[in-house]
């Protein structure tokens, strides 16, 4: 029997790679003789660095760079050899063909430099996180040689439309007075009257993103995603009202077409990909689809037996795009039976041959189910197949 262990992180608790240790061990105590595929996803956000260049043999390069409010916080952007680059996820980067064989491609990852799990609840607000940090971690792996950048926009604590990555890079935002705004939080964009540039040479960069939403309304960035990072209530549409401001000051003066503005994916990471679109012609690429290619998720399901996924919670969300998710559609589509693991099932198995199991017992307080997600995750697959 051979069983692929495809999981996300369980967030606040486990990691995508030790959600698959401990799915493994309680596998292996009952079944030592079955072959195990441990296959961690990764959407962009927390672990997307470190998965991807761990599965092609690449290496980790750790800086210390500024928090999203601030502090200094340790990061790290991965580098493999654009040779060992799987050929369709090369094709879906769109990399020129003339790229030095032998040069590296750098993985960056906006939640370890400027990410919502480095802040403490009470230090999350939208109007003050910057992402300065992950302009420094893109600047790192540009001065460090990389002939190609992909940055996963996940997880973010921001909505500064990029303009701290982009002011770590060379923008000059400026006040009335000729003063420098910075850092260029949305507290402060009222300030800013002029924008000026001195980026270095900087290698394509490529966002990794699934999010579909755009920059402005209903369905925009600030809308979506900034209650989720502390924005009350009453603030929302000041905060619409100076991200259109500011949206309009960039599109002008790097001469970019407002349509941006309204592209699928624009408020990703609070309109971070819309900033870095607009002032460097990043390229945005689906990002389960890269991370799919990557992993050859599509052969390793094939191989499979059984199929083994799951998140911290399994919901409705997850049938919407998320990794395991996908992992169950195709699964599905190929007939092989799915098994799914999570912190609180809160949705119907979505299908026959899929079967939902809860990890955390009933009555157990959410701290405690927190702290024990590998063993209680170890536990219930040694349950189900004991």
């Amino acid at each position: 029997m051979r069983v692929l262990l495809a999981f996300d992180k369980f967030k606040g608790s486990l990691t995508a790679p030790a959600a698959c240790a401990a799915a493994a061990a309680g596998l292996r105590a009952a079944h030592p003789d079955w072959r195990i595929d441990a296959c961690p996803l990764a959407d962009g956000g927390d672990g997307f660095a470190s998965i991807l260049t761990h599965a092609l043999g690449g290496r980790m390069e750790t800086r210390t760079v500024t928090g999203p409010r601030g502090d200094p916080v340790e990061a790290a952007f991965g580098l493999v050899s654009l040779a060992h680059l799987p050929p369709r996820a090369r094709a879906l980067l769109t990399l020129a063909p003339n790229l030095p064989a032998g040069g590296n491609l750098a993985l960056v990852e906006l939640a370890s430099a400027s990410g919502l799990a480095l802040l403490c609840p009470e230090h999350r607000d939208p109007w003050q996180a910057s992402t300065v940090g992950t302009g420094e971690l893109v600047r790192a792996a540009a001065e460090g040689g990389a002939a190609a950048i992909v940055l996963g926009v996940g997880g973010s604590a921001t909505h500064d439309l990029g303009l701290g990555a982009l002011a770590a890079l060379g923008l000059d935002l400026r006040d009335n007075h000729g003063d420098r705004v910075d850092p260029p939080v949305p507290s402060r964009w009222e300030a800013i009257t002029r924008i000026g540039t001195k980026f270095p040479p900087l290698p394509p960069l490529r966002i990794a993103c699934d999010v579909t939403n755009p920059l402005l309304g209903t369905r925009g960035a600030a809308a979506t995603f900034a209650p989720q990072k502390g924005l009350r209530p009453g603030d929302l549409s000041r905060l619409e009202h100076a991200t259109a401001r500011l949206t309009l000051m960039l599109t002008a003066r790097f001469r970019r077409g407002e349509d941006l503005v309204d592209r699928p994916g624009a408020g990703a990471a609070g309109g971070s990909a819309f900033g870095l679109m607009t002032a460097l012609g990043a390229e945005l690429v689906p990002g389960f689809e890269l991370v799919s290619a990557w992993l050859d998720l599509a052969g390793r399901l094939a191989a499979a037996d059984l199929v083994f996924t799951g998140e911290g919670a399994f919901d409705g969300s997850t049938l919407d795009g998320k990794g395991p998710g996908e992992v169950i559609r195709r699964a599905a589509a190929l007939g092989k039976p799915v098994h799914i693991f999570a912190g609180r099932v809160e949705a119907p198995a979505p299908g026959a041959g899929c079967t939902c199991h809860a990890i955390t017992p009933p009555g157990t307080a959410e701290d405690a189910a927190r702290r024990q997600a590998a063993e209680l995750l170890q536990q219930a697959v040694g349950k189900a197949f004991g």
